[in-house]
């Protein structure tokens, strides 16, 4: 499986090559790639008040339900203001005004979700906000920083491409 990076104007305009925005996508595990502008101070349901620096940041879920990889854009609403239920974690992060969702890096019918959080986990510096999207799982984290967007993606199709090569 190779990482599939996709834009969130390409699932709106329903040409993403997956099939997120004309709902057909398939399941698998995702990374949310958010750019804030700004060191914010936001509250973060049970987890309360928490200030995050300004950078790169990658939100790792998975989507195995019903519609998907679909999932992805309910959270590219979310994160354009259409869609206003903070459901999960991420949601108060990628709704904020600071916040801005740049890309989504796909692994289509890969269940790696814990995988990638594990290896992003020994890559990057310490995580944001421990226990942030890991409410379901014995992981430290789903959410890591870098100094830029771009860096952070880059990172995460590396993760992808290296757990594909380890399975095979």
């Amino acid at each position: 499986m190779n990482p599939i990076v996709i834009s969130p104007a390409a699932i709106a305009a329903e040409t993403d090559p997956i099939g997120i925005g004309a709902g057909t996508a398939p399941p698998g595990s995702y990374v949310l790639c958010v750019n804030l502008d700004a060191p914010t101070s936001m509250t973060i349901g049970a987890h309360g008040t928490a200030v995050f620096p300004a950078g790169g940041y990658a939100y790792v879920g998975s989507a195995f339900g019903s519609n998907g990889l679909g999932r992805v854009d309910r959270h590219r609403r979310v994160a354009m203001g259409i869609h206003d239920v903070t459901h999960w974690h991420i949601d108060y992060l990628i709704s904020h005004q600071n916040a801005s969702l740049t890309a989504i890096v796909v692994a289509p019918g890969a269940d790696i979700e814990c995988a990638i959080a594990s290896s992003l986990l020994s890559r990057m510096k310490e995580p944001p906000l421990e226990g942030f999207g890991s409410s379901d799982c014995t992981c430290t984290t789903h959410l890591f920083i870098s100094g830029s967007v771009t860096h952070i993606r880059n990172q995460c199709s590396t993760v992808i491409q290296e757990l594909s090569a380890s399975s095979n």
